[in-house]
């Protein structure tokens, strides 16, 4: 089967996820609609003086036994594996004979605190020539803090093939993933992919530069009521962390298998502006040519999608924006849109794969999640946002799932119900 460019359509026949809501899809999704929020206070180290202090973690085993915090790539890789293991085990395919490549859509990074005053003790000082002089030889800290790294460990492991494509777009990286997956697949370089989004950056230097940008929610009262889009008192975002995969393939590679098809990647859109490192272009032209583009590369209208996953992400910034994109795009009666943020907070790179992920579920079940902590609406913004409770739908055909990041870099996904 093709579709409206005569290109193959894209299938999901797997997804496995990982978030502050628990390890597994079921879970995720189960805890999504009866509205529960995975926002706790920080645990893993001390936020004395920081004017936020909660977040969306997920700990590892040896974490909640009462070890020491690991760095950001290990719990990134360790989330990311299970996520694949559990997509593939749900597509019916075998671990370590995956013959096609692998996206991942993973965050930037560094070295973090401990590990640097590690190496300020080793060198007995801090200056940079001390600093590189006492890394010399210290091959597990160059190998757990190489960007590459990540996507060779996890090709290796499940026998991916081809060089792993690693990447980073700011809050859209998840959903850029997933878009080169389907575009590999679309010009018949592959019949399958595996496209994921990871992120486990709830670190304090993390927290303490995003806190710095006055991006972050300071409602430490009472976590889980902290995240509130397109609410009237919203203050920010909530840093969290996470992983999904999907298990893309060629629809008709797909039933000749006989997997089963949980959903299509029927049009991803992006679209970037260079305004600031931060903030959209107060024209929202980004957000609305990324929305459009989706569309379009669906070979679909605006009046066929029926549902917006929203980036959503509770900054009074962000949740303005994506109003005046959504009455640019489908008028002034535009389509239900909701949040997955006001329950697991963003989860930063891996947002686009783990809303895309619920996307899915939401066209599979005919259910929208909703936004939770949804006091009072916020007049200017007008849109219905599925306040506190999930709501049952029928003949849901198409959903829109936006992520728009940090500087500019916008990439929106048209999910489609399985043929």
């Amino acid at each position: 089967m093709k579709d409206h460019l005569g290109r193959p359509l894209v299938a999901v026949t797997g997804i496995g996820l990982v978030s502050p809501l628990g390890w597994g899809l079921d879970r995720n999704w189960a805890a999504l609609l009866a509205g529960t929020s995975g926002i706790t206070r920080i645990r893993r180290f001390a936020t004395d003086h920081l004017k936020t202090t909660m977040a969306g973690t997920v700990d590892l085993p040896e974490e909640i036994a009462g070890g020491e915090p690991v760095p950001a790539p290990v719990r990134v890789e360790r989330m990311a594996a299970a996520a694949i293991a559990e997509a593939l085990v749900a597509a019916g395919m075998k671990e370590g004979a995956f013959d096609s490549p692998l996206m991942l859509g993973m965050p930037p990074v560094e070295m973090e605190w401990p590990q640097r005053v590690a190496l300020a003790r080793r060198a007995g000082g801090h200056g940079h020539a001390a600093l590189s002089v006492a890394s010399i030889g210290q091959r597990d800290l160059y190998e757990t803090f190489l960007y590459g790294g990540v996507g060779e460990r996890l090709a290796l492991r499940f026998g991916t093939k081809g060089a792993p494509i690693a990447i980073t777009t700011a809050c859209a990286t998840g959903a850029s993933a997933i878009q080169l997956g389907v575009e590999a697949i679309q010009r018949g370089e592959a019949k399958s992919a595996i496209a994921l989004g990871t992120d486990g950056s709830v670190q304090p230097e993390a927290v303490i530069r995003f806190s710095l940008l006055s991006a972050l929610s300071s409602r430490n009262e009472d976590p889980t009521k902290a995240s509130r889009p397109f609410e009237k008192s919203r203050d920010g975002f909530v840093m969290s962390e996470g992983a999904a995969a999907l298990i893309l393939e060629d629809l008709d590679h797909a039933r000749a298998r006989g997997a089963t098809v949980i959903g299509l990647v029927s049009g991803c859109g992006e679209r970037a502006d260079n305004f600031h490192r931060t903030r959209s272009n107060p024209d929202g032209s980004s957000i609305i040519g990324a929305m459009r583009n989706a569309i379009a590369d669906a070979g679909v209208q605006p009046g066929d999608i029926g549902y917006v996953n929203a980036h959503g992400t509770s900054t009074p910034e962000n949740d303005k924006m994506e109003a005046l994109g959504m009455r640019a795009v489908f008028g002034e009666a535009p389509p239900p849109i909701s949040s997955n943020k006001s329950m697991i907070g963003h989860t930063l790179s891996a947002a686009g794969a783990i809303e895309a992920a619920f996307s899915l579920l939401t066209l599979r079940d005919q259910i929208l999640p909703p936004t939770i902590n949804h006091v009072e609406p916020d007049p200017t913004l007008g849109l219905d946002v599925v306040p506190n409770e999930a709501r049952r739908v029928s003949g849901l055909r198409h959903v829109l799932s936006n992520s728009f990041g940090f500087g500019g870099q916008n990439v929106c996904l048209v999910l489609s119900a399985a043929p």
